[in-house]
């Protein structure tokens, strides 16, 4: 779906919507017709479409699979076996305006965005026609289109903190007409408009919401990881202090580390993505795409990404490192019969019961081990090494063997590994390069594929970095039409 489509239509919510009726809110009708008035008469109505947007949240094209799944084959920690699997060209960069656009991003975002406008608008009305109770869905559109904005700037944008005044992606903050043609705002406007979203998102919502819906401490965690691109350092500290102050998260201990991936949410959870059986992606989920060889056949062969050479030697380090606990013998292990544990079980698990593997996994979006180590970044960079070095000792303990970190030995690098290590396959490596202006070096020595389009290395002077707008796209919206990303055109 094109943004001149998108902007066609707007959430028309069935009157019929109760908390876990989640699809009829897709209805889509024309903007200039009266299907909104109406559609919302009280908070649950809106919380309704909400539920529903975050259901569609789990679908493959988006946060279901392939936006965790661009980061880390973008970022060095995953490698591949061989093409034509599904999604290998993001390993390989393997993009263009017509072919390889991943428009599913582009179309999907700003969809869920639009739902999001919608619901803004039409409780803007009804505040104004003095109804109230609508702070805390207000505020969880509010944090959701700032989490929508933010990730789509990361992929179409270059970072923040390297060229803001470049092109990002188009800001929409409300319910636009069917002849809108947006252009493209700049990297420091998307992020001006989403710290705005965010400001407004931690002023209304409540604490207390389920954990499959986002509360304050989401808000405030997001708060902390916008801040960190930003390099609002002081800021990104003291949101991600809040959070961990505030003792309704706590880490797991190494214990219980490694089987807490198949026991679903839980003490780390801040938000999260409900999947079960009914939602399960099944052999398109992301679980699926990191399983090895062995529990796949070769009609459903998609994906098999697994860890790279490189991420394997840096949680090698430590052979007694909990995080071992969620990888397994790969492809390349079977084929080679060598020791190579590559595959990823955090978004499956075995079920004994049924005797099969599931890919019916929660997705966790933000969980509290990020906000220990945006914390240690952001105090390292305020100079309050000892504070940096305690908060990255408290994720770090999960290599029993590694001396901890004390305020001579601490650093940028000593912090970027441990994040590799410990939001592996959680969709964070490629932006954290990419942020700290670090060189990517691919594993491309167990690949017998064309991987020239992007060379053996890359850094955040290649314009592939960031998605080509599809030519979809640009025909739908000519206003964009000479705005295509460099590497493009």
């Amino acid at each position: 779906m094109k943004i001149r489509n998108i902007l066609i239509s707007i959430a028309a919510a069935a009157m019929s919507l109760t908390a876990v009726s989640c699809d009829a809110f897709l209805d889509m009708q024309p903007s200039s017709s009266a299907n909104v008035e109406g559609a919302i008469e009280a908070p649950s109505d809106a919380t309704a479409i909400i539920r529903g947007v975050m259901r569609k949240m789990t679908s493959p094209t988006t946060y279901g699979r392939n936006i965790f799944l661009y980061a880390d084959a973008k970022g060095g920690d995953l490698t591949i076996y061989s093409v034509g699997r599904g999604a290998d060209d993001l390993y390989r960069f393997q993009h263009s305006e017509t072919s390889g656009t991943y428009s599913g991003f582009w179309s999907n975002l700003y969809s869920y965005i639009m739902n999001m406008n919608a619901v803004l608008a039409e409780i803007d009305k009804l505040e104004a026609a003095g109804k109230t109770g609508f702070d805390n869905v207000k505020g969880q559109a509010y944090l959701l289109r700032a989490m929508f904005y933010f990730d789509l700037v990361r992929m179409y944008g270059l970072p923040y903190n390297y060229k803001p005044d470049s092109y990002g992606v188009p800001s929409i903050t409300s319910v636009a007409g069917f002849d809108a043609q947006p252009t493209r705002a700049t990297v420091k406007e998307n992020y001006t408009q989403i710290v705005k979203d965010l400001d407004q998102a931690v002023s209304l919502i409540g604490k207390s919401n389920p954990l499959t819906m986002p509360n304050y401490y989401a808000a405030k965690a997001l708060q902390a990881r916008v801040y960190l691109f930003m390099e609002d350092y002081a800021s990104a500290l003291a949101a991600a202090q809040e959070v961990i102050g505030s003792g309704k998260y706590s880490l797991y201990t190494n214990d219980e580390w490694a089987s807490s991936w198949s026991e679903g949410p839980g003490k780390e959870s801040i938000f999260v993505l409900g999947i079960d059986a009914v939602s399960d992606n099944g052999t398109s989920s992301l679980g699926y795409y990191y399983l090895p060889k062995k529990y796949k056949s070769a009609s459903t062969a998609m994906g098999w990404f697994f860890a790279s050479d490189y991420f394997l030697d840096r949680l090698g380090e430590d052979p007694d490192d909990v995080r071992w606990g969620v990888m397994e013998s790969d492809e390349y292990a079977a084929d080679f019969k060598v020791d190579h544990k590559g595959s990823c079980l955090k978004y499956s698990w075995y079920d004994a019961s049924a005797g099969k593997i599931t890919t019916a996994n929660s997705i966790t979006l933000i969980r509290l081990s990020e906000m220990y180590l945006i914390a240690a970044e952001a105090a390292l960079h305020a100079g309050t090494k000892d504070d940096a070095a305690t908060y990255l000792n408290a994720i770090r303990k999960r290599s029993p063997n590694l001396a901890p970190a004390d305020a001579s030995t601490i650093s940028v690098d000593m912090i970027l590994s441990e994040r590799s290590k410990e939001l592996f396959g959680e969709g964070h490596r490629f932006f954290d390069m990419m942020r700290l202006d670090r060189t990517v070096e691919f594993n491309d020595d167990l690949l017998d594929i064309n991987v020239t389009r992007r060379g053996k290395t890359i850094d955040r002077t290649n314009g592939m970095i960031v998605l080509p707008i599809s030519r979809d796209e640009m025909n739908a919206n000519p206003a964009i039409s000479s705005q295509q990303n460099e590497a493009y055109r």
